[in-house]
């Protein structure tokens, strides 16, 4: 069974290619969603959910990599699979770089297409979880206390706690206490696994706000 759910989203404007590759993915198990150009898929703009894209190169209006683009702007994220007819390694080279999954060159083996789509699918699957853990940690972190945030930040650098208490005027003990809370709310037995985390959610370069 192809777990959950996927939907494939075929964007070709060659109709047989199109209806040919949505029959043979249906047959393995997958929701398709089959538009005949770039402007047909954002016209009709689904909420994504898992799944990928098989998208053509060279398309009349909006081409492939243009449509890569409009759709990272958007915020849709899921994997890109390029199909094209037309075999261009400074294309493919690009359209990896720009963050594609593969890049094929008609016609596809329904082997490689299928292998590539589970790749695909494995990709969204990690992506989403490490977004959905790194929701729950900024979560987390926006729960802290003002002072419970001063005092992470510096624990994160690597400062003892004394030193932590020197910078902040307060006590050791009041400093191993917000330490200890701190642990608690994010969950975590060790030093490294808080660091990870700063690293993360971007508290250690400062991209996150404190």
């Amino acid at each position: 069974m192809r777990a959950g759910a996927a939907v494939i989203y075929i964007v070709d404007d060659d109709m047989s290619a199109r209806i040919a590759a949505g029959r043979l993915l249906r047959a393995s198990g997958y929701q398709v969603s089959l538009h005949e150009s770039a402007n047909d898929l954002l016209g009709k703009l689904p909420a994504f959910g898992r799944g990928c894209i098989l998208l053509d190169v060279q398309m009349p209006g909006f081409s492939g990599p243009q449509l890569q683009e409009q759709l990272s702007k958007m915020g849709c994220f899921l994997p890109i699979i390029f199909l094209t007819g037309h075999g261009d390694i400074q294309g493919s080279v690009r359209a990896i770089k720009a963050g594609a999954e593969d890049f094929l060159t008609k016609p596809v083996t329904k082997k490689v297409l299928i292998e590539t789509i589970e790749r695909a699918l494995r990709h969204y699957d990690e992506t989403h979880e490490r977004n959905a853990r790194l929701g729950t940690f900024r979560e987390l972190f926006s729960k802290l206390t003002p002072r419970e945030r001063e005092v992470f930040a510096l624990v994160v650098r690597g400062k003892l706690n004394k030193q932590i208490a020197y910078d902040l005027g307060t006590s050791e003990r009041t400093i191993k206490a917000h330490r200890h809370n701190i642990m608690e709310k994010f969950k975590v037995n060790s030093l490294a696994e808080l660091v990870s985390i700063a690293e993360n959610i971007g508290a250690l370069t400062g991209s996150l706000g404190s």
